[in-house]
């Protein structure tokens, strides 16, 4: 399995200005997900995204990146053998799959991101 960069995730402290910066500079869509006071960004072709007011009071607006991986609690587990520190534990997004959210040795955030497993459509005959 590749691990490619899937979800582009933006923690601000003004979510409907970046909504609307956004929506101009980019034509991109917003879906609100209002149980988890979360937005889906639809950029249309490529990697989208989400957007959510950032959790930690008078923290910074900012961008993470998240990468697929296989599974989310094994590969957290091997980063912080490698040296990461663990910010965010494996944690379910019910309906949706697994993440975490770790800090390299260099100090870079990143997130790790298992999709929930789609069940797969018969064939009809």
């Amino acid at each position: 399995m590749t691990n490619p960069f899937v979800h582009v995730e933006l923690q601000t402290t003004d979510p409907k200005k970046a909504q609307a910066f956004y929506k101009k500079l980019f034509r991109w869509k917003f879906q609100p997900i209002p149980k988890m006071n979360y937005t889906i960004i639809d950029v249309g072709k490529g990697t989208g995204g989400g957007l959510m007011k950032h959790p930690m009071p008078g923290g910074p607006s900012s961008w993470r990146a998240y990468v697929q991986v296989e599974n989310a609690a094994a590969s957290t587990k091997k980063a912080k053998a490698l040296g990461a520190t663990i910010l965010v534990d494996t944690e379910e997004v019910p309906g949706y799959g697994w993440l975490s959210v770790i800090i390299d040795p260099t100090g870079a955030a990143l997130g790790l991101w298992q999709p929930k497993a789609r069940r797969r459509k018969r064939a009809q005959k």
